[in-house]
This record gives structure tokens, C-alpha cells and sequence, in this order.
């Protein structure tokens, strides 16, 4: 009787949740928690899976909550495939809003906006995907085909195209180094604007072809 029971739930917690919101549904090796509606609290451990929309999300352990589980909070291997923005995250804490599609990264993360060829590296990172904006705080690194960033603080407007680096602010472009209290960059054009106690280092066209241009690193390897 105990492995019918066990076979049934199983296969419960594998069917899409259309019951309780559109187009989500999760699977995992273990499930505890209640499935009432108005008051869902579920704990998914080993292999677990919740898959949002177009969004995929797998940790070692995840917890959801709210209304139609609108917060998912994961541990231990977290990684994100959205399909949809073209956008990937991986970390070893993650939070995420599904109504208003606000993630928080927490411990060493990276986030991989393909559309734009990015790679953000930092130890917490905030995107609202409402606003196209996404904040990173400590041992911040943006890396980027000709260029390489390093801070405290940056906020990347995805709409506008525009980071802002504070704190210690250090960008390479092209072999060249810039440094200033506060260095903003066009991720498109690459134009750098500084301020603030500025200072750089521009290499000469034979210097640069001599030490193998920048240009052919790939994205995510710094100089």
C-alpha cells in the first residue's frame, strides 16, 4: 500500500501545476509541504526542477511559496536557463519573484546575457526584468569581447545599454586602461566616459599587435 501511495505522489509532483498557475510545473527526487491553495509552502530536494514560462531552474534544493508559488528560493548548485531574454545564471543562492521577475543572485555568481555577448561575475546580483536593470555589488567583473571591467558596483541598463561602474572602478578596452572615481560605458559603441580622479594607460597600435590584440579573446576570459 505504502509504494502505491509513493508512486501516485511521484507522479503528482511531475505533471505540470496548471491548477495553481499557467504554464508552471517542477519535479524533484523529494517533496514535503502543503499544497493547499492560498497557502502552498513546498520543499523540493535533490534534483530539483521548476520550469516558469520559458525560465528552467534546477538546484539541490528549492523552496515555494505564496500564492500560485510565486517565490521559488534555491541552494547548492543553482542554475537558470532563460530561453526567452537569452539570459543565464548560475550561483549557489538564488531568489526569484515569478509575478514581478525580480532574481537575487547571493555567493559567487555569473550572469550570461547573450544577446549582448556579456558575462557578469559578482558576489550579488539583482536583475529586474521589468526594468532591463541589473545591479552588481562586490568583486563585480563585466566581460565582454574587447573589453574588461572590474569594481564595487555597477548597475546595467539593458534597454539603454549603459553600465556605471562605482567603487574602484577598472575598465580595459582594447588593451588600453582607464581608471576614475566613476567610469560609465556604452556595452554597444564601447564609448567610456569618466570622472573623478581619472587616469589611463592608452598602448600604441604597434604594442597592441605585438602583444596580440584583446580582440581575440573570447568573452568571459580577462586580460
Amino acid at each position: 500500500m505504502k509504494n502505491k501511495l509513493f508512486l501516485a505522489f511521484l507522479f503528482f509532483i511531475f505533471v505540470p501545476l496548471s491548477l495553481f498557475a499557467e504554464d508552471f510545473s517542477f519535479s524533484a527526487e523529494s517533496m514535503s509541504g502543503e499544497m493547499l491553495k492560498g497557502r502552498e509552502q513546498v520543499i523540493l530536494s535533490g534534483n530539483a526542477i521548476v520550469i516558469s514560462g520559458g525560465m528552467r531552474i534546477e538546484a539541490d534544493r528549492m523552496d515555494l511559496s505564496g500564492k500560485d508559488f510565486r517565490f521559488v528560493q534555491c541552494q547548492g548548485n543553482v542554475r537558470v536557463n532563460d530561453k526567452d531574454r537569452g539570459i543565464r545564471l548560475s550561483t549557489e543562492s538564488l531568489y526569484y519573484d515569478r509575478r514581478d521577475k525580480i532574481a537575487r543572485l547571493s555567493g559567487p555568481s555569473i550572469m550570461e546575457d547573450r544577446e549582448n555577448r556579456l558575462v557578469i561575475k559578482g558576489d550579488y546580483i539583482e536583475d529586474d526584468d521589468s526594468l532591463k536593470l541589473t545591479i552588481i555589488q562586490i568583486n563585480v567583473r563585466i566581460l565582454k569581447e574587447n573589453l574588461s571591467c572590474r569594481a564595487e558596483f555597477a548597475r546595467y541598463d539593458r534597454n539603454s545599454k549603459i553600465l556605471e561602474l562605482n567603487g574602484a572602478p577598472e575598465v580595459v578596452n582594447k588593451g588600453d586602461r582607464y581608471s576614475a572615481s566613476s567610469i560609465r560605458v556604452n556595452i554597444e559603441t564601447e564609448d567610456i566616459v569618466m570622472t573623478g580622479s581619472v587616469s589611463g594607460t592608452v598602448k600604441s597600435s604597434e604594442q597592441k599587435n605585438n602583444s596580440g590584440d584583446v580582440t581575440n579573446k573570447k568573452p568571459g576570459s580577462e586580460p
